[in-house]
């Protein structure tokens, strides 16, 4: 045998044992737990054969603590290169068989330079965080790691997708690399997100809470909103990458991936979805299938803020962002959360040159003292915010109702809609016809001897003159009122005329959104 084959056989040798992370003993206990390995993570993510990895042979230098009696293979997590439906992308993928996937300088380092790459090659970066957290006996060193990632995290938004997993625990300072990202997926009874764990709030509050009550997928799905996608298996959440993969673009200077321009295939007539009465509530996700490429559509938080809709579907091959007011929740209103769902998935898609599909359907914000005292006039405001800010085509169809501060925010014209088309059912005013009637009409009200009858007449008298589309298309508001029917047909219409769309914006550093 040459010398070569032998360093060969060597290194063969040293990747079997690298490979086998914390050892057997600790990769059926992961199994036991009902999760992958790391490595397998990445592998049923990625294309077949296509995963590449590098710092393979990194090592900890800690010495505290009987730290340097201990070997970690990899430091703990696996970075790489790979391709999703053939597209590039970057990833990394905490192992938890090793030292609990704790996070030390030279493992954060292994993340952040796989994260350099991926803005260096504007493609994709996927983290798998499955981690104890940090190495507590690396001291601030794991503190400094933590940091360099948060750094990347925030350079690198807008310019390259960021997507975040948590597959097992993740805590502490470990939570804020995800928050910083474009995307979280989570797992059910897998997922782990807190700041602080069951047992320090017991010690410093008193509570009793599990893990799972604090901070499991279905509370960051459902309650929080840091989680935009939720899944049951490990399996559905990576097709769900795969899915989302194939939407986005690899980064801000690219296009989303074209595919053959697909008709709608639901049974549902348009002309049907949405009632006659306006009270009735509808899924106004009917109406996106009926309009969409072959029906699909990709929902983004499903689960949190269900007023309104967002999420990605394909019009004529290409990507679109929607954003829809959901009659079913709430009648559509806008809050606290809904508005901070739609004005962050507005600046995602304005940031990777997707167009925006507005489908409007609102009575306004939602009134209380609960709002008020939440801040609904900030949270509202980064509605206003995100939709003037964004410059790529943004096109909105009024539907229904579209009231107040409501009409205004759901990018209205005078927010700069480049095309705003209404249905024959839409309804644009100040407010809606009962409180309207009661403000304009109330000394003829007050005064009639029959004063319920007076003020069904108003409102009747209030419903004619302005729940229509008509007055608003008079002034040049809207462009045209159209058939249900017309919709698709006229969005296409209107995304081919705005492919070159350019807009002026005064140079500066920075605006600043309303937080």
């Amino acid at each position: 045998m040459t010398d070569l084959s032998k360093d060969i056989q060597e290194l063969r040798k040293k990747k079997e044992v690298l490979k086998k992370g914390g050892g057997e003993a600790a990769i059926e206990k992961q199994i036991a737990m009902g999760k992958l390995t790391a490595r397998d993570r990445i592998l049923s993510l990625l294309d077949k054969d296509s995963f590449q990895e590098y710092d393979m042979f990194v090592k900890h230098d800690g010495r505290d603590f009987g730290l340097d009696k201990k070997d970690f293979p990899g430091d703990g997590v696996i970075t790489g290169t790979g391709t999703i439906y053939g597209a590039p992308v970057c990833i990394y993928a905490q192992d938890f068989t090793v030292a609990g996937g704790s996070l030390g300088l030279h493992h954060a380092r292994k993340i952040t330079k796989i994260m350099d790459h991926a803005l260096k090659l504007k493609c994709p970066v996927i983290g798998i965080n499955d981690s104890g957290g940090a190495r507590i006996q690396e001291g601030v060193g794991a503190l400094a790691g933590y940091g360099e990632i948060f750094y990347r995290n925030t350079i690198a938004s807008g310019v390259i997708p960021q997507i975040s997993l948590i597959l097992g625990p993740c805590a502490g300072g470990a939570v804020y690399s995800p928050a910083l990202t474009d995307f979280v997926f989570v797992v059910e009874n897998i997922s782990k997100m807190f700041i602080t764990g069951p047992n320090v709030i017991k010690t410093v509050l008193g509570e009793d809470v599990s893990m799972e009550e604090l901070g499991g997928a279905r509370v960051h799905a459902e309650i929080t909103g840091n989680a935009h996608f939720y899944a049951k298996t490990e399996q559905e959440c990576f097709e769900q990458i795969k899915q989302l993969i194939r939407l986005i673009p690899a980064n801000n200077a690219e296009a989303s991936p074209r595919i053959e321009k697909k008709e709608p295939t639901t049974a549902l007539n348009i002309d049907d979805v949405v009632p006659s009465d306006p009270k009735q509530p509808y899924d106004v996700r009917d109406i996106i299938k009926c309009i969409a490429d072959n029906s699909e559509f990709l929902e983004v938080h499903e689960l949190w803020a269900a007023n309104i809709v967002i999420g990605f579907g394909r019009m004529g091959g290409e990507t679109v962002g929607f954003v829809a007011n959901q009659a079913m929740v709430l009648a559509g209103v806008l809050d606290c959360d809904s508005a901070d769902k739609a004005a962050r998935f507005i600046r995602f898609c304005d940031s990777f040159n997707i167009p925006i599909i507005t489908l409007e359907d609102m009575p306004g914000y939602l009134p209380g003292i609960d709002q008020e005292h939440a801040g609904v006039i900030r949270h509202g405001a980064k509605v206003l915010y995100a939709y003037s800010e964004a410059t790529v085509p943004k096109i909105t169809i009024i539907l229904r109702k579209a009231y107040g501060g409501g009409y205004i925010a759901m990018n209205s014209r005078h927010l700069g809609a480049d095309f705003v088309f209404a249905w024959p059912s839409a309804e644009i005013a100040v407010m809606g016809p009962e409180g309207a009637a009661n403000i304009i009409f109330r000394k003829e009200i007050e005064e009639a001897e029959d004063k319920n009858a007076m003020r069904d007449e108003k409102v009747k008298e209030y419903i004619e003159k302005f729940a229509n589309p008509y007055v608003a298309a008079a002034k040049g508001f809207i462009d045209s009122v159209i058939e249900p029917k017309e919709t698709r047909a006229l969005l296409l219409h209107a995304l081919k005329l705005s492919v070159l769309k350019e807009e002026y914006r005064p140079r500066k550093k920075h605006g600043l959104p309303p937080f």
